[in-house]
């Protein structure tokens, strides 16, 4: 998420005066107010409605508070959140430590403040974002290696061949029919199974 872009942005305060400071702001630094909330319900009505880029809400609100209007956006899509507090306090601020919290703003909140909270913020998701997509990338290197192993194990079942010969056909298979090691070691394994059960027969 490039910090330099024109986010849609959801804002959430039961505090009239706090909405007009968001309306009159967020453009003026480039922004657009995609939803208005008074509620943490109404935000999240209004974030499944617009799909935000990012959230300001108030912690404390009517009806659902800013931290439980948070976890219900982020459900189901990760969003960065700002959290806004008039209220110091130890609890509350341990109740927003989720992940998708990227910044917290103290009222009364300043231009200068909500400025620097929105940078922040961008490029904290953007960190976060890269670590997920990196450990799910090293989650799935895992998985295809175990899946290639088992692969290469069935071929020398079913082929007296030694570890080594048996990796290097299922490669030498992936660049012939131009595909992921992997995809090769998967029907492999799918190969394995039918031949399991013409094996056991007719139950």
């Amino acid at each position: 998420m490039n910090p330099q872009r024109r986010l849609r942005i959801a804002v959430a305060d039961d505090e009239p005066d706090m909405l007009l400071f968001f309306r009159e702001l967020l453009p003026h630094l480039g922004h657009e107010v995609a939803a208005e909330a008074a509620t943490g319900r109404e935000l999240v009505e209004g974030c499944n409605r617009v799909r935000p880029d990012l959230v300001i809400t108030d912690i404390r609100m009517p009806d659902m508070d800013g931290v439980r209007a948070a976890a219900e956006v982020n459900r189901s899509e990760r969003v960065p959140v700002i959290l806004v507090t008039a209220h110091h306090d130890a609890d509350i601020l341990a109740d927003g430590a989720a992940e998708y919290i990227m910044a917290y703003l103290a009222k009364p909140v300043k231009p200068v403040d909500l400025q620097a909270a929105l940078r922040l913020a961008i490029l904290r998701f953007e960190q976060f974002q890269t670590l997920a997509r990196e450990a799910a990338d090293l989650r799935q290197a895992l998985e295809d290696r175990k899946l290639i192993e088992r692969a290469k194990g069935a071929v020398m079942r079913r082929i007296p061949l030694n570890e080594e010969e048996a990796f290097r056909r299922l490669r030498r298979v992936a660049s012939d029919t131009n595909r992921k090691l992997a995809e090769v070691a998967r029907a492999v394994m799918a190969s394995e199974e039918v031949f399991h059960a013409l094996e056991r027969g007719p139950s």
